[in-house]
């Protein structure tokens, strides 16, 4: 029955009150790009506190309860979360505060400590309840800072503030960032109580309370992104060193990453953020920014061919050494915000390299790009991405797979690649033979051989991790359809990282793949690396390990047959790049042929190789300075002495203490423009 018209006034006198079942009920909806994913409702009862969050993106479904007191300097007392994760690992933690002694427990973590003063428990599966108590307990104390259990500090800043109207309604918010917690501060939009009103996400979601309009939601964004933005901006400003003449390095090993040779005792002489000289006598030229390079080695600056880039993310880049990046898929406003802030030199970050990200209307759709509702309209997606200058298009796993012949051939009329995920009952070979140039995720190539799967569902990762071990790499199956990808010039990004990380974390167990960067990550940052993803049963807990194995077999076998591959992370920027380098070597892949993935191999997939990937005269200056030579030890990538984009020097160490991390090497001296050291031993 269709329901007669409420007038304006009313209809927001209703919402306001769904938005508060009682006085103390706050309810908030999370958003994506194209409607709602989620929502958490908060309700206080005196000192009493609980919430229930429900979160859903593509197959992954957050669902957490929690329940806590709040006593003195409105710091929690008592704490219970218990739930499902995004992967399906359960989550189940408690804390307590009586007679000054602070207990935590959880699937992974267990910890006490003396409380000699009000310290805040930051839970490792946190909600928007946590999130605002702590607001709470900040603005209760006199200086807006905390101490934080398991430990670390919070402080609070107010950065802004925004009166929304809506109807007869104001309301008041103010926009504060909490540092202490990441590696770099939160932001989000409060009331004077200190409970959330709302945040952007990165993009991704956005939160706001409910009972308000979600057009709301656009200034708050602005605002929060320009607040943001100034943080990155002044780190830019105090880290990054600029050459205004030459540069020059001296008695430096250069790697030719193409003859897989180290070219000892070189001199390289970089002007207008170019190559300029190589030669085997020393360079003489006044006024220069001099390094003297003596026993370390030059090579191309690193691509991660695999990120979801937000603006943070090119910090901690630069400091590992990964000066181009592609990014396979991000909301077009926000990449075209980060490759502006990049290219303007504002925001530490190098060249961006973009493909538009597309997935099938449904249920399990990805909606961090377009969703398509048929095979015309996704070649209008294609048209749209082509006028604004994307290089590829990555397709998702609700795709039509009778659409992707037709699609593919409309989308390399266009200039473009065509890559992605193997669309759900569809095999990678099949896409292959429909048009791809590239498969994403070395999951991919194992589904290939376990017949129709629905890779919309976590089968495409539970189906690796119990079974992948299973396929016989030796057979002449497997070896027909990797030499068909090697045939036809088929490119993998195997992201080998991620899966073996998914596949080896076990509760309360550090994940494997990151155990030589942890020791060195901010506390709250830490434990992010601790416990399951995934809810693995005891009884398929050697398969996992099997299977991880397996991944490393399968990376070795591409190589053995030719197949092109790059490196990509999906995962932390920077870290997990050197890792999977690593873990290419360890497979078996001799370290030349490591390197060239990183380097020339992601050249020639963008096209650029004629400007970048190899050091040669003429070509930009991507350039990284390695205390150690990677073509015999793949570790020394972790050795990043200095960072050279352009006419652009990074000093690694600097950067990493910039945020919270304590510095793996020391950088080199670096003589500015001929006048006076900026950095020391």
């Amino acid at each position: 029955m269709k329901m007669p018209a409420i007038p304006a006034l009313l209809a927001a006198a209703l919402l306001g009150a769904a938005s508060h079942l009682h006085a103390d009920t706050i309810e908030y909806v999370f958003y994506d790009k194209e409607g709602i994913a989620g929502t958490e409702t908060i309700e206080q009862d005196g000192n009493k506190v609980s919430g229930q969050l429900k979160l859903g993106w593509n197959n992954r479904r957050l669902n957490l309860d929690e329940t806590f007191t709040v006593g003195a300097g409105e710091m929690p007392e008592q704490l219970h979360i218990e739930g499902i994760s995004p992967f399906g690992a359960p989550v189940n933690e408690r804390f307590s505060l009586e007679d000054g002694v602070a207990k935590w427990s959880s699937t992974d973590e267990r910890g006490s400590a003396k409380s000699s003063g009000p310290q805040f428990y930051v839970p490792k599966s946190t909600t928007l309840g946590i999130q605002s108590q702590l607001v709470k307990a900040l603005l209760a104390d006199d200086d807006r800072t905390i101490d934080l259990l398991p430990q670390g500090q919070a402080r609070l800043s107010e950065l802004d503030q925004l009166t929304l109207t809506e109807g007869d309604r104001k309301q008041t918010i103010y926009l504060y960032a909490v540092s202490g917690l990441g590696l770099t501060p939160h932001l989000g939009w409060f009331d004077k109580e200190g409970n959330l009103f709302g945040q952007d996400e990165g993009g991704w979601f956005a939160i706001l309370r409910k009972g308000w309009d979600r057009s709301h939601l656009e200034q708050m964004r602005e605002r929060q992104i320009s607040a943001a933005d100034d943080y990155l901006e002044t780190l830019s400003a105090e880290h990054t060193l600029r050459s205004e003449t030459p540069i020059l390095l001296s008695n430096v090993n250069l790697v030719d990453v193409e003859a897989g040779k180290l070219m000892e005792q070189r001199y390289l002489l970089i002007e207008n953020g170019k190559i300029t000289r190589i030669s085997n006598s020393p360079i003489r030229k006044p006024g220069i920014t001099h390094i003297d390079a003596s026993g370390m080695t030059l090579m191309p600056g690193l691509w991660d061919m695999h990120a979801h880039l937000s603006p943070t993310d090119g910090t901690l880049n630069m400091a590992a050494g990964v000066i181009n990046v592609r990014d396979i898929g991000n909301p077009h406003d926000t990449i075209m915000r980060i490759e502006q802030l990049y290219e303007s030199g504002k925001v530490i970050g190098g060249d961006v390299y973009r493909a538009g990200f597309m997935d099938r209307e449904s249920e399990n759709a990805m909606r961090m790009g377009k969703t398509a509702t048929s095979l015309e309209h996704a070649k209008e997606i294609v048209d749209w991405y082509a006028e604004r200058g994307y290089m590829q298009i990555k397709t998702y796993s609700s795709m039509e797979p009778e659409w992707m012949a037709p699609l593919a051939k409309h989308i390399h009329s266009r200039g473009m690649r065509l890559s992605g995920h193997i669309p759900a009952f569809m095999t990678a070979e099949e896409a292959v033979d429909a048009g791809f140039d590239e498969i994403q995720h070395i999951n991919m190539l194992f589904l290939n051989f376990m017949g129709s799967i629905d890779t919309r569902k976590k089968l495409r990762f539970t189906e690796l991790g119990e079974h992948a071990h299973e396929l016989d790499l030796e057979s002449p199956e497997v070896g027909a359809f990797l030499d068909k990808l090697a045939s036809k010039g088929i490119v993998v990004d195997t992201t080998t990282t991620v899966f073996s990380s998914m596949l080896l974390r076990e509760p309360g167990k550090l994940d494997p793949e990151f155990a030589n960067i942890v020791d060195h990550l901010p506390i709250n940052v830490r434990r992010q690396f601790i416990g399951a993803e995934l809810d693995v049963k005891p009884e398929h807990r050697d398969d996992y390990d099997m299977s991880a194995e397996a991944l490393l077999k399968m990376v070795r076998k591409l190589h053995e047959h030719k197949v092109p591959m790059v490196a990509g992370t999906d995962g932390l920027p920077g870290f997990t790049l050197l890792r999977e380098l690593e873990l290419y070597a360890k497979a078996g892949i001799p370290n030349a042929d490591v390197l060239r993935t990183a380097t020339v191999q992601p050249a020639k997939v963008v096209g650029k190789l004629n400007s970048t990937g190899t050091i040669s005269v003429g070509k930009d200056a991507d350039l990284i300075l390695l205390d150690g030579n990677p073509l015999e030890d793949i570790s020394a990538l972790r050795r990043t002495a200095l960072v050279i984009e352009g006419q652009n020097l990074y000093r690694p160490d600097e950067l990493y203490r910039a945020l919270g991390i304590k510095p793996f090497h020391e950088s080199v001296p670096v003589k500015l423009n001929g006048r006076v050291d900026v950095a020391t031993n």
